[in-house]
């Protein structure tokens, strides 16, 4: 018998992370403002618990659990999709323009409806995210085809003009700053099942694209010619991965703001432990991205205990080194 190939070697890796990944969905559902014991969070799942404990367990934390679950697995694989498709390690939602598009199409619908609830939020920030996306690959455009420095280039340029533009629509209402500040900051509290049910089928369409187009981007890995070369469509699989980062992205971000740093991170966290065969990254974000997610909400819950701290601003406080880290080396 031969050796285990180098993906059978990894599998166990995977394994670990997913292991992982169940640990801090326990933390996630027994740590906060109320400390509640693992034996009374199994309990409240499985209907054996009652009590304000289990009440909190499940009418809370289950919720604000499976959509940091959700929304960390979307932001993970766009993140490393996003990178593939333009071949740059800093690419990511926030980098596109899809973050700030999501946010300022949000701030608009308030300023203009008075919207005031996170679900009625969603299809105003999912239509921001992929107008953004088109508008970055409009930018991105030359000669038919898509350049790939050109849409990180585009989608950096976009994100700075839509934020100035959300200022100034937060600064010309002051109700408008209020409700708007809180979505913007990123959260996954008070967020329902039912704010996740109306994204689930773009998620999924996301995620199924983004893994059909996964054997391709190693072979964008090499450069246009060598994957044109290799008979890879380069232009239709670069849009394939594009649709794929907004949905997941835009998604996401329709459910709990602009999260940053997670779609960043994720790919770098896994590429040392399961190389760049996007045949395992991909997968491999899949459970790092909520992963992370999850690790910066319970964080933000316990370090300021009563109080918390939003998981945006967490992820962003622990992101900000990392994309200097990783700046400083693309630049070597």
């Amino acid at each position: 018998m031969g050796a285990p190939s180098a993906s059978a070697q990894r599998i166990p890796l995977l394994l670990v992370g997913v292991a992982l990944l169940a640990l801090c969905a326990a933390l996630s559902l027994a740590l906060g403002a109320r400390a509640v014991p693992l034996s009374t969070v199994f309990g409240a799942l499985f209907g054996d618990a009652h009590g304000k404990d289990a009440l909190v367990v499940t009418g809370l934390r289950l919720p604000r659990t499976v959509v940091g679950l959700a929304v960390g697995a979307a932001l993970g694989v766009a993140g490393a999709v996003a990178q593939g498709i333009t071949r740059n390690p800093l690419a990511a939602p926030t980098t596109l323009g899809i973050n700030a598009g999501a946010g300022f199409a949000v701030v608009v619908a308030i300023y203009a409806l008075g919207l005031n609830q996170p679900v009625q939020y969603v299809w105003f920030a999912f239509a921001g995210a992929g107008g953004a996306m088109f508008f970055a690959l409009l930018l991105a455009r030359r000669s038919g085809d898509i350049e790939p420095v050109r849409l990180a280039l585009g989608g950096t340029v976009l994100q700075l003009v839509l934020l100035s533009w959300t200022s100034a629509v937060m600064l010309a209402s002051e109700r408008t700053l209020d409700e708007a500040r809180f979505w913007l900051a990123g959260s996954l509290s008070e967020r329902p099942l039912d704010v996740l049910y109306p994204v689930l089928p773009t998620l999924a369409l996301g995620l199924l694209v983004a893994l059909a187009v996964t054997p391709a981007l190693n072979a964008l890995a090499l450069g246009d010619d060598s994957a044109q070369a290799l008979g890879v469509p380069v232009a239709r699989i670069r849009l394939a991965g594009a649709v794929a980062v907004v949905l997941l992205a835009g998604s996401a971000v329709a459910v709990a703001g602009p999260i940053g740093f997670i779609g960043l991170a994720a790919p770098h966290l896994v590429r040392p432990f399961l190389g760049g065969d996007h045949r395992l990254l991909v997968p491999g974000c899949l459970i790092a991205g909520p992963l992370l997610l999850l690790a910066a909400d319970v964080l933000g819950r316990v370090v300021i205990r009563p109080s918390e701290l939003e998981v945006g601003i967490v992820s962003a406080f622990l992101g900000a080194p990392l994309l200097a880290v990783l700046a400083r080396r693309v630049a070597r």
